[in-house]
């Protein structure tokens, strides 16, 4: 099933956002602190998740509109998935104390957003027509 593979691939491409995230989070916190490093860290990871997804799980999709303009709609439409998962980051963070607080924050709002985001992403952003070949 066609759907099926793309969520898969959806979800892998995810795990290596939530690598990203979590690396530039790290790197960004100390200079930004972990609310504001969040966003940073979001950014970066919604960059690199557009360009997997484009090339990889939704490869035979086109979206008929410039990579500029796709790449705006990616990430206007993430943020839906990006209220969930900076929610459930926050919540983590009032929650658990230490200091794996901010990786568990990372790891719950990614599981949190994923099905927002792979359907926003599927229909509305690499929403044409399939591609022949």
């Amino acid at each position: 099933m066609k759907l099926g593979r793309e969520f898969l691939s959806f979800a892998i491409v995810g795990a290596i956002g939530f690598v990203v995230d979590l690396g530039v989070l790290y790197v960004v916190a100390p200079a930004f602190g972990w609310y504001g490093g969040r966003v940073l860290s979001f950014l970066a990871a919604a960059t690199v998740t557009w360009a997997l997804n484009r090339r990889f799980t939704f490869a035979g999709r086109h979206s008929g509109a410039s990579i500029g303009r796709e790449y705006l709609r990616y990430l206007l439409t993430m943020m839906g998935g990006a209220l969930v998962n900076y929610g459930a980051y926050v919540l983590t963070l009032h929650w658990l104390g230490g200091p794996l607080a901010p990786a568990l924050g990372v790891a719950f709002g990614s599981c949190a957003g994923l099905a927002v985001n792979f359907l926003t992403a599927r229909f509305l952003v690499f929403k044409g027509a399939t591609k022949a070949g």
